[in-house]
């Protein structure tokens, strides 16, 4: 039989009856928990679920790894690599690769009668995967790209549009600056919005045909391929796969192609998204101390309440180390007490907000609509354990209090 379980039983039991001193102390101490595992289920929900976000746009204007042509660097004007690699076929076979598609890009104006605006035309194939603008498309649709010819439709982003005063069905010029100078006219099918203005004020969509017969390419040349993957977790692991799968073998011009991955091409925005991760932390470690000096209130509360029986059970023989397990006992089901109200009123929250949306944002402050949430079942449990573990362990150190204790002193106390 645990001698201190079944005791500690009997005078939770006896709390919840009748009435004690300590048990304001105690539900202050139960609150603390709650508040504090509401926090940081909210704020890790809250965090995640904005990196994600961010994380998802930047991929979707640029996929997760590229491959171009070597010398091409990070430049606008690309030099072509042919679209028959041998190694794509290997590439698109490979687990976790979710989807491979070509792409080229220029640089160019658009002009109307009112305004001017530098962009990067982008061309797509008709492998493109339009997914993550079709759930960004604001007015209009996504067009067809075939390979059998050229659509002179392209998307362009609300930031443009708003800008240049340009709508769906309107069509505009856009000049290129090369030798000979070149033109072309397109006509807006859809406009977008995603909400990361550096990205949004930049990117206008087209056929890939046009970029190659602007350049003088061939049918079967591109700037390179973007690649898709399952899990972005995976993503230096999915990197040296594609890198080892591509080697070091020459294209056409005897130049090689490289290997990027999104985290290389915009290191600054990724770094600014991990250093988000200490803001949390410290959130955390503020929630955990907060929560802690409050069961150390109770705790020694606790004590203070139950010092005659602790002299009567030193009296009786019992050791410091038993008594002590009563408390910590009674200590460890305020702090479950204390975590289910917290799981239930952070994941309420949580769910909340997931499914309506309620706390919106600035889009041109924050880059999104509303507060984003990103609840993981992982996160719930490691906080749960975590805060049980950290609160235990800072209860060891006031429980040594027992041990100073001496029972004829105990047993006269009042």
């Amino acid at each position: 039989m645990n001698l201190p379980y079944f005791i500690a039983q009997r005078l939770i039991r006896g709390r919840r009856e009748g009435t004690s001193f300590s048990r304001p102390i105690n539900v202050i101490a139960v609150t603390g928990i709650a508040m504090g595992l509401a926090v940081m289920i909210i704020a890790v929900a809250v965090l995640t679920g904005f990196k994600q976000q961010i994380r998802d746009k930047i991929v979707g204007f640029g996929s997760n790894i590229q491959i171009m042509n070597f010398d091409s660097n990070y430049s606008l004007e690309t030099i072509p690599i042919s679209d028959t690699q041998k190694f794509i076929p290997v590439i698109k076979n490979m687990p976790g690769i979710k989807h491979v598609q070509v792409f080229a890009t220029k640089a160019g104006i658009i002009k109307t009668s009112d305004a001017i605006q530098g962009v990067v035309l982008k061309g797509i194939g008709s492998d493109f995967d339009w997914d993550f603008f079709r759930s960004n498309i604001v007015e209009g649709s996504t067009f067809t790209v075939t390979d059998t010819g050229r659509t002179n439709s392209v998307i362009i982003s609300r930031r443009i549009s708003d800008m240049l005063m340009l709508k769906t069905g309107d069509s505009f010029a856009m000049y290129f600056v090369q030798e000979p100078p070149r033109s072309r006219r397109f006509t807006i099918s859809g406009i977008y919005e995603t909400s990361l203005e550096e990205f949004d004020k930049m990117y206008v969509f087209c056929d890939i045909g046009h970029i190659k017969r602007l350049n003088g390419w061939s049918d079967n040349q591109v700037s390179g391929f973007e690649i898709f993957i399952d899990d972005f977790d995976k993503l230096d692991q999915m990197h040296m796969a594609v890198r080892d799968a591509v080697g070091y073998k020459l294209v056409e011009g005897e130049n090689q192609v490289k290997v990027t991955n999104i985290r290389m091409r915009y290191p600054q925005i990724f770094d600014w998204l991990n250093f988000q991760d200490m803001n949390v932390l410290i959130i955390i470690v503020l929630m955990l101390l907060v929560a802690g000096f409050n069961m150390i209130s109770g705790l020694l509360i606790l004590i203070l309440e139950k010092t005659n029986m602790i002299g009567i059970f030193k009296a009786l023989g019992a050791e410091n180390r038993t008594i002590r397990k009563m408390f910590l006992y009674q200590a460890a089901y305020l702090i479950s007490k204390g975590l289910l109200w917290g799981n239930l009123f952070g994941i309420g929250l949580a769910l909340l907000q997931l499914k309506t949306g309620i706390i919106s944002l600035d889009p041109a402050s924050y880059y999104i609509k509303t507060v984003p949430i990103n609840l993981e079942l992982s996160h719930v449990l490691l906080l749960n354990a975590g805060t049980m573990a950290a609160i235990v362990l800072m209860l060891l150190i006031p429980s040594q209090l027992i041990s100073r204790i001496t029972p004829v002193k105990a047993i006269k106390y009042e």
